[in-house]
């Protein structure tokens, strides 16, 4: 139910948002863009376990990451949820606090943002990205070519990782097709010597999770509908925000992702979580719930939730 607080055309943009939500489930979340001064996105939503499911059968049922949904549902087996049980889907979230414009990829909850401002709509994808030791830089930076059917030139330290890992040596230059790890489409960035991509894959697993060697992975579906929004020049920006905060009509929301880590076996309660001085001060307002404020800070759901 919505609250009786929202206005009646904060409303009609709930409603608007969910039937093109419902209209592309599978595909990517498309939502229509919160007015400034804003930043709520989509609504909550749950999901009824049917036999055989696991948690990334419903992930990509509803084009969400892997990571995501377990966080969302602690404690909840991923291999296998109860049948019958409800899941809770990380269908809401709070924008980015950077300018809406062209690409905005969120490293630390795992998700695309690209902001559509001609027709008012935000796009938003799970993203793969880089692993520990391999990872994904922090830039301001923008597309610098569209490449259909791209070929894939891995660099000498990933084909001695392949073949001391997997047992496959690699040739020079993989050639597009069903065996390039890249898929049928790839928007390369200007950062650097343009090695960090935005691309497909060949296999399901691993979309919103830090498996790549650098480069954003997307599924197939995605990319190439994200292929057909980006043009050359657009701005990408690459940041790591765990932990977002947003004051709507109805409340103060705060939404906490775990944050990323050199060491990948670390426990969530021992990576360190670091809240910047404006934020320790939005969140010491009295009239805050701090027991809540602490829960949310601890468990990392990835859920945007009001702390009035």
């Amino acid at each position: 139910m919505m609250s009786p607080r929202l206005s009646r055309r904060n409303r009609v943009r709930v409603l608007i948002s969910l039937l093109i939500f419902l209209g592309f489930s599978a595909q990517a979340a498309i939502y229509s863009a919160p007015p400034q001064g804003s930043r709520l996105l989509g609504f909550p939503m749950e999901h009824r376990v049917a036999e055989g499911q696991s948690l990334d059968h419903v992930a990509q049922q509803y084009d969400m990451g892997l990571l995501a949904m377990m966080a969302a549902n602690p404690g909840v087996d991923p291999f296998l949820p109860p049948t019958g049980s409800t899941l809770t889907l990380p269908s809401q979230m709070l924008l980015p606090d950077v300018e809406r414009r062209g690409v905005v990829i969120n490293l630390a909850e795992l998700r695309l943002y690209y902001f559509d401002n001609a027709r008012g709509r935000v796009y938003v994808y799970p993203i793969g990205i880089g692993r520990v030791g391999r990872e994904t830089p922090l830039v301001k930076t923008k597309i610098s070519q569209r490449i259909k059917d791209p070929t894939w030139t891995p660099t000498a330290n990933t084909r001695k990782e392949w073949l001391e890992e997997r047992g496959i040596e690699l040739p020079r230059v993989v050639p597009a097709g069903p065996d390039n790890p890249m898929g049928h489409r790839a928007l390369r960035l200007s950062y650097g010597n343009g090695e960090y991509l935005i691309h497909g894959t060949n296999h399901e697993f691993g979309i919103g999770m830090r498996v790549s060697a650098g480069c954003i992975r997307m599924r197939p579906n995605d990319i190439e509908e994200l292929f057909e929004l980006v043009r050359v020049g657009e701005p990408v920006r690459i940041i790591n925000e765990p932990i977002k905060i947003s004051g709507e009509p109805n409340g103060l929301y705060l939404e906490v992702h775990e944050p990323l880590s050199k060491n990948e076996e670390l426990d969530k309660s021992a990576k360190t979580l670091e809240l910047s001085a404006e934020q320790v001060k939005v969140l010491s307002a009295p009239e805050l719930n701090d027991s809540k404020i602490q829960t949310l800070l601890r468990e990392q759901r990835g859920l945007p939730m009001m702390v009035n």
